[in-house]
C-alpha cells in the first residue's frame, strides 16, 4: 500500500514541471507546440560512430536493391562482402531491407575512400550497422527516444477519429482514448457537441516524432457530463478512475467491437427485413465490414457456438450468474473459440459476416439479464476497484492537480500538431 502512495506521488512530481510552463501556470495547445521541436546540438558522434573521421554519403534505398548490389557500389570486395553477409545471418535477414529506407556510407578520407561503415536504418529508432574494419562485425544499434508531454482538444462534429483529424491531432490517439472510456462511453453514439481534452507523451527520435505514449490525463464532455480519466497506481496497476475515485473500467465493455455504426436497434416489434413480419428485434445490429474483429464485452464462458438458419454463426457468452451475451451473424469464430472456451474482456471471438438471415454484413448483439433479453445500450455495469479508503486522500489531491491543469486547456482548431 506505501509502495502504490509513493508512486502516484512521483507521478504528480513527474507532471509538475510541464504544467508551470509560465508564471500563470497555464496549459494551452499552444504550449505543446511550442515545445514540439527543441534546438538539438549537432553532435559529432552518430549511431556511435565519430563522424569527423569519415566522408560521409547518404542516399535511400531503391527498388530492388540487394545489399551485395550497395557494397558492390561502394567498391567492397568479394571476400570482404561475404564475411559481413556471414555474421549478419543471426543478426539482421539482408534480404528483408525495405524501399525508401535510408542509409548512410562512413568512408575513409585518405585517396583510397574504403569503405568502413554502411549503416542501414532499419526504423526510425532502430538500425544496422555493418562495420567493415579489421574485425568485421554486424551489429543492431537504437537511437534514444526521448518524450514530451503534449496536450490536445477538440469538438466532435461528427467521429472522434474525423474530429481529431479535422483538428490536427494525430488521429491514433482516437484507439487510446475509445480504450481508456470503452467501459463508460459508447463512441458509436457521440453527438455533436461532445469535447475532450487529453494531456500525452509524444515520442521523438531527434526532432521527429515517431509515435505516442501513454495518454496521462483525460477529459470527455458526453451528453453535457463531465467524465474526467485520473491515472492512479494502486494494488500495482496503473488505472485511470473518475473524480469520485471510481475506476473507469466496468464490468463490459459498451460495445463489442470498433469503428462501425448502429443499422438497428433494440425493439419489440421491427419489420424484419427479409421476412416482411412484425417481430421482436432483442438485439442492437452494428453494420460493418465482414471481417471486422468482434470481442467479448466481458470475461466469461462460452456456452454456444453453433449455426442457427436465422442467427447463422452464433456464440454465446455466459458472464456471470446475471449477464449473458449472444453475438450473431458472425463470418467465422476465432481460433480457439469453442463452448467451454473461457473468454476474457476484449477478446477477439469471431468476426463480422452476414450469415443466416442477413441483409448484409453486420453483428447483432444481444443481452440477457436473468434469462431475459434487454437493450444492450442500457447496461449499467458497476465499476470495480475503486479508490480504497487508505488511498483516497492521496488521489483527491493528485485529481484535484491534474483536474485543475485539465480545465486550463483551451479548444483550438487547428492548432495540435500530427
Amino acid at each position: 500500500m506505501k509502495k502504490d502512495l509513493i508512486v502516484s506521488i512521483i507521478l504528480t512530481l513527474l507532471f509538475l514541471p510541464y504544467f508551470q510552463n509560465n508564471a500563470e501556470n497555464k496549459i494551452t495547445t499552444e504550449y505543446s507546440i511550442n515545445k514540439t521541436t527543441p534546438t538539438i546540438s549537432v553532435s559529432d558522434n552518430e549511431y556511435g560512430i565519430e563522424t569527423d573521421n569519415f566522408n560521409i554519403e547518404e542516399g535511400e534505398i531503391s527498388a530492388n536493391l540487394f545489399i551485395s548490389n550497395l557494397f558492390a557500389k561502394y567498391n567492397v570486395s568479394n571476400d570482404l562482402s561475404s564475411k559481413i553477409l556471414a555474421k549478419s545471418k543471426n543478426i539482421f535477414d539482408v534480404r528483408k531491407i525495405q524501399k525508401g529506407k535510408k542509409y548512410k556510407v562512413f568512408l575513409s578520407k585518405d585517396r583510397r575512400k574504403q569503405v568502413k561503415y554502411i549503416v542501414y536504418e532499419q526504423s526510425p529508432d532502430k538500425y544496422v550497422v555493418f562495420d567493415f574494419n579489421d574485425s568485421t562485425n554486424v551489429y543492431i544499434g537504437e537511437k534514444e527516444i526521448r518524450t514530451e508531454l503534449k496536450t490536445a482538444s477538440g469538438i466532435i462534429t461528427s467521429s472522434l477519429w474525423e474530429s481529431m483529424t479535422e483538428n490536427g491531432i494525430n488521429p491514433l490517439l482516437a484507439n487510446d482514448l475509445s480504450e481508456i472510456y470503452a467501459w463508460t462511453i459508447d463512441f458509436f453514439g457521440l453527438q455533436d457537441g461532445d469535447k475532450f481534452k487529453i494531456i500525452y507523451q509524444a515520442k521523438f527520435v531527434d526532432t521527429i516524432q515517431i509515435g505516442n505514449g501513454e495518454i496521462k490525463a483525460a477529459y470527455f464532455e458526453h451528453y453535457q457530463k463531465d467524465i474526467y480519466a485520473i491515472p492512479f497506481y494502486q494494488d500495482s496497476t496503473w488505472s485511470y478512475f473518475n473524480i469520485d475515485g471510481e475506476s473507469l473500467r466496468k464490468a463490459f465493455l459498451k460495445a463489442p467491437l470498433k469503428y462501425s455504426h448502429i443499422s438497428s436497434g433494440f425493439s419489440g416489434s421491427r419489420l424484419h427485413p427479409i421476412l416482411k413480419i412484425y417481430r421482436p428485434h432483442y438485439g442492437v445490429d452494428y453494420s460493418a465490414p465482414s471481417g471486422t474483429p468482434v470481442q467479448t464485452i466481458g470475461d466469461g464462458v462460452v456456452i454456444e457456438a453453433n449455426y442457427g438458419s436465422q442467427s447463422g454463426n452464433m456464440l454465446k457468452i455466459k458472464h456471470n450468474g446475471v449477464y449473458t451475451t449472444g453475438y450473431l451473424h458472425l463470418s467465422k469464430f476465432a481460433e480457439g473459440i469453442a463452448v467451454g472456451s473461457k473468454v476474457t474482456q476484449g477478446e477477439v471471438i469471431g468476426y463480422v459476416g452476414s450469415t443466416g438471415l442477413s441483409t448484409g454484413p453486420h453483428l447483432d448483439f444481444r443481452v440477457w439479464m436473468n434469462g431475459e433479453p434487454i437493450d444492450p445500450l442500457k447496461i449499467d455495469a458497476p465499476p470495480v476497484d475503486p479508490i480504497s479508503e487508505a488511498n483516497k486522500a492521496t488521489f483527491k489531491k493528485i485529481a484535484d492537480f491534474i483536474i485543475d491543469n485539465l480545465n486550463k486547456i483551451e479548444y483550438n482548431y487547428g492548432l495540435e500538431t500530427k
